[in-house]
């Protein structure tokens, strides 16, 4: 039988049973009180995208979310209130095609990003990365004051467009139907956001054409992705090529057709696909922002600028008038195409093709999030919705130059540009934190599945254009049980053909790895002879150094103070910002090039 509690045991039960009551009523105020403060923009014209006219009224944000919005709502009590009289705001800006490549402007990501994010664009889609590098790249993302990035993967044909400089580690290569299911499921694990297919080869006649993808490709490849619930963008130019991709189920043709005016039956074609069509008229417009006019506007040159930009505008007009959505996209990263800058610049030439300054700034905020699924989530202010929007000192909807008057910029709710904004330390890094080497070795080459010792991803490194090097990378027995890397290359035929292997030293060659406490390389190598080149690139640049092999296994070492820079680059070597280690080499065209490696490592 169980003795009665005494006393002294009652009195320790009841007073544990308050504190957890207390705790109970406690807790609660305890998370309102740190809950974070309401946002209240009062006194804004407020333009919310969903086709509604512009009012003026107040807007409430709470942990980064839209908790009212409307004429009639009030600054809730404690709000922290940013008065907006005289200004708008607008939902931040989306821009579903850019390259943030480092021979773009800006060259770095940081600096990319605060481009955007001073621009008020606060979503964009990136389509210039190798999927091995969308996880450290979201990672290092999450450290920087950014727009939201969508990281798009990459699928071309043999001999196409994108892949006429990648290898398939950033650009899949497919010509079938079966290539190109197996090149999205290869895909799918790397979780891009979207899928790029370079469907069309046309070089705006300015160039012999790259092949093109053939409809039943192109369709399979869609329904696969489709099964993913990824969108499909492509790379389409042409008309004829803009009714294959509204046949094949393209969700939204990223460039302009610009070869010929379109005809009705692909107006039709897209329309009943749904297909968006966001016509990236920044990169072509023939003289850009800050440019000087052609010396010759009389050479076929720049005439053929003129007309396929004149093709180019008349075209979104026809289909923005027959009810093809239109989206906004610039191809931000390529030549004269400047990141931010070209977003804005894009909604004045969609004005300046037809659209309304309304309808331009709907096809940069909600347009732009329905092509790529993303409406119930952003593209309006609307209550429930993220808090990314702009305060503009101007009316954009009426004169749409004012656009570029960005005051404040918001994103989840937070000041990231402007008055009372914060931003990031890690901005002003020019890249990630820098790695210590994980040891001297770099790849053995006893793994078959094409990573390094380091668990990074072999990159064929060979010559870019539309012609190139054949290369086969393999990993083979050397006959003792030791596996080696062979390299065979055919040159293609042109000045300087060359093809080899890179290795990254990190995952996706995103995080810099510091190697200063090693003297230089070292490796076993044989070949054809030679000569061969050993690369390093690092974040300041290229460094080469030659060596040379025959038939003959031997141990080849390369103090780093023999190493060379290679074109241009910055700053000087250091051995603390290393990204890749590779050896190729280059012989007459039409030749033959082979060589064996073995440990690679540092010394």
């Amino acid at each position: 039988m169980t003795a009665p509690p005494t006393t002294s045991r009652l009195f320790k039960a009841c007073s544990r049973g308050a504190l957890i009551a207390a705790a109970g009523v406690l807790l609660p105020m305890a998370a309102a009180q740190a809950a974070t403060p309401a946002l209240a923009i009062v006194n804004a014209q407020i333009f919310d995208g969903t086709g509604a006219a512009p009012y003026k009224g107040t807007l409430v944000v709470q942990d980064g979310r839209i908790v009212d919005v409307g004429p009639g709502v009030k600054a809730p009590r404690g709000a922290r209130v940013v008065d907006a009289k005289g200004e708008a705001v607008t939902p931040g800006f989306f821009d579903v095609h850019t390259h943030w490549t480092p021979a773009g402007a800006p060259a770095i990501t940081p600096k990319i990003a605060d481009a955007y994010v001073a621009s008020g664009v606060t979503t964009v889609n990136d389509f210039h990365q190798q999927p091995e590098s969308f996880a450290p790249r979201r990672q290092w993302l999450s450290t920087l004051t950014t727009p939201h990035v969508n990281f798009v993967a990459r699928v071309s044909t043999p001999g196409g467009h994108g892949a006429d400089w990648a290898d398939e580690a950033t650009t899949r290569w497919v010509d079938t139907p079966e290539a190109a299911k197996a090149a999205i499921e290869g895909l799918a694990p790397y979780k891009p956001d979207a899928i790029k297919a370079f469907t069309d080869g046309w070089r705006y006649g300015a160039a012999p054409d790259n092949t093109s993808m053939d409809g039943w490709t192109l369709k399979a490849l869609t329904d696969s992705a489709h099964k993913l619930n990824l969108k499909v963008l492509s790379h389409t130019v042409t008309v004829e090529r803009g009714a294959v991709a509204a046949d094949s189920g393209v969700d939204i043709i990223a460039h302009s057709l610009q070869d010929q005016p379109i005809d009705a039956e692909t107006v039709a074609k897209l329309k009943a696909n749904g297909t968006y069509y966001a016509p990236t008229l920044a990169v072509y417009e023939p003289v850009k922002p800050g440019q000087k006019p052609p010396a010759d506007p009389n050479s076929p040159r720049a005439k053929l600028a003129v007309q396929k930009f004149g093709y180019a505008l008349a075209n979104v007009k026809t289909l923005k008038d027959a009810g093809v959505p239109i989206a906004l996209g610039t191809d931000a990263g390529m030549p004269g195409t400047p990141h931010g800058a070209s977003t804005l610049r894009e909604m004045e030439l969609l004005v300046q093709a037809g659209l309304t300054p309304s309808e331009a700034l709907i096809a940069g905020t909600a347009t732009s999030a329905r092509a790529m699924n993303l409406l119930a989530d952003r593209g309006t202010l609307e209550k429930g919705k993220r808090a990314d929007f702009v305060l503009i000192a101007g009316q954009p909807w009426t004169t749409i130059t004012d656009i570029r008057k960005v005051d404040r910029v918001f994103i989840d709710g937070k000041a990231v540009f402007g008055p009372g904004s914060t931003r990031s330390p890690a901005n002003d890094q020019p890249t990630m934190p820098t790695l210590k080497a994980k040891g001297p070795l770099v790849d053995d080459f006893e793994r078959a599945d094409g990573r390094t010792s380091l668990d990074t991803l072999r990159l064929s490194d060979f010559d870019g254009g539309r012609d190139r090097s054949v290369e086969v990378l393999q990993t083979i027995d050397k006959g003792d049980g030791d596996h080696v890397l062979s390299v065979a290359a055919k040159m293609a035929q042109k000045a300087e053909p060359d093809a080899g292997v890179l290795l990254p030293l990190s995952r996706g060659s995103v995080e810099p790895v510091d190697a200063s406490a090693f003297k230089g390389v070292t490796f076993d190598l044989r070949g054809d002879g030679g000569p061969y080149i050993v690369t390093i690139n690092s974040v300041s640049g290229s460094w080469v150094a030659k060596v040379s092999a025959d038939k003959t296994w031997g141990k080849v070492t390369v103090p780093f103070a023999d190493f060379k820079r290679s074109g241009r680059g910055e700053g000087a070597w250091t051995g603390t910002d290393l990204l890749e280690v590779g050896v190729s080499g280059s012989r007459p065209a039409g030749r033959k090039l082979w060589f064996e490696l073995d440990d690679v490592t540092f010394y």
